[in-house]
């Protein structure tokens, strides 16, 4: 078996466990987590030359960012979830350039954005859970 492979089913299996047991508020952590998981595998794939592994990375976070966007309530949100589409569809535009150009400056930017996204919504967290 590749271990990088075996690796990914690990990660999906430990991924599955944190997601039965962790708070909704959380799973939008969870997958901001994934996403930068996933932008590192990437990397990875990018050092070793591994075409299909950075594809299947990139892909893959394409995949939940998709699934975070499917989330958005513009009733609710207003200009904070238009502005969050606006964003993933950026992050999407450049995880796409980044898997055509195989280029770590665009994966480094996604993954800065993606990080800080996921301070403020872990912000939000504290906030809910201390009230």
């Amino acid at each position: 078996m590749n271990p990088y492979s075996a690796l990914d089913q690990y990660q999906s299996v430990n991924l599955q466990g944190r997601v039965a047991t962790t708070p909704n508020h959380g799973l939008v952590s969870l997958l901001f987590d994934r996403i930068l998981e996933k932008i590192a595998h990437a990397n990875g794939a990018i050092e070793r030359n591994d075409v299909a592994a950075r594809g299947n990375a990139i892909s893959d976070a394409i995949r939940i960012v998709d699934n975070l966007r499917a989330g958005l309530n513009s009733a609710q949100g207003g200009d904070v979830a238009a502005n969050l589409q606006g964003l993933y569809d950026y992050v999407e535009k450049r995880l796409v350039a980044a898997n055509a150009n195989a280029d770590p400056k665009a994966l480094s930017e996604v993954s800065g954005l993606i990080a800080e996204i996921k301070s403020g919504w872990d912000g939000i967290s504290e906030v809910v859970k201390n009230g």
